[in-house]
């Protein structure tokens, strides 16, 4: 972009508070929504204009919705918890979020997604695998999500799955030391460090990379039971023991595409290297 446009960011949590500090550092005028009172002011702090926003509240600020939407670019961070309801609730709240899109200046949404929604097919997986999922499970809610924003006229919007995200305070040595019995030890990992996420939204962000569907995955992809207990060894944790009786069943997902579309190197191209 040449002109520093504002650029509003749903859900500043664990990538999104980073992410929104380091657009403000580039010049971007930045909104940022958080579901927790007590962070605005740390917002605030960061130059970031403060949104209390939850979709699930029945009592929604729609004013500050609304404003929180004037703007170009959306970027959104919502990780549904579907664990909780299945997803019903994380669907119910980006329908309401598209009725506020239709009414707003915004025509460029990144969507932040997961590389979750690919089946284990044993194999190197690219973004024209999402086939299978459409298939076999065309209920799977991030996937429905993902519809939603892109069969939309009214906006571009690009599909950013990444893989498991590491760095700052998720550190991997604590996911599974001591836990015993754990399977598919001989799996490959897809993982990817907090700043390389950074760089290749505010990347996609400045090159108008907009109407595209991106993996973002770390080069290299070491075994379950040589990543995780190398992790937990590095925090003087017990590592864990791996049961290799199980079939194997795993996804190696490749970046390619993005590497193409950025001529991006990662930063963190080794998870072996994340401690």
């Amino acid at each position: 972009m040449g002109n520093k446009d504002e650029v509003s960011i749903m859900g500043c949590g664990w990538l999104g508070l980073p992410l929104a500090a380091q657009l403000v550092k580039a010049g971007y005028r930045v909104k940022g929504s958080t579901t927790t009172p007590q962070k605005l002011e740390l917002l605030q702090q960061k130059g970031i204009s403060p949104y209390l926003l939850n979709l699930q509240d029945k009592n929604l600020d729609r004013v500050a919705l609304k404003d929180f939407l004037k703007t170009q670019v959306l970027v959104l961070n919502i990780p549904p918890h579907l664990r909780s309801d299945g997803g019903e609730g994380y669907l119910e709240q980006m329908h309401l979020l598209l009725e506020f899109l239709s009414d707003s200046p915004v025509s460029r949404i990144l969507f932040v997604s997961s590389t979750s929604v690919y089946l284990d097919l044993n194999r190197v997986v690219t973004e024209e695998d999402i086939a299978f999922t459409e298939e076999q499970q065309p209920e799977h809610m991030l996937l429905q999500a993902e519809k939603l924003f892109q069969e939309n006229d009214g906006w571009l919007t690009t599909i950013l799955r990444f893989g498991g995200l590491v760095g700052e305070d998720r550190r991997p040595g604590r996911f599974l030391a001591g836990k015993k019995n754990v399977p598919n030890g001989d799996a490959p990992v897809n993982l990817i460090h907090l700043d390389d996420c950074l760089t290749i939204i505010h990347r996609l962000i400045e090159e108008d990379k907009w109407g595209q569907v991106f993996h973002a995955c770390a080069d290299k992809h070491p075994l379950r039971k040589e990543f995780y207990t190398k992790a937990a060894l590095a925090l003087s944790l017990t590592p864990p023991e791996f049961n290799d009786m199980d079939e194997t069943r795993f996804k190696l997902i490749n970046s390619q595409k993005i590497k193409d579309a950025l001529a991006y190197s990662f930063l963190h191209p080794d998870p072996m290297g994340f401690f």
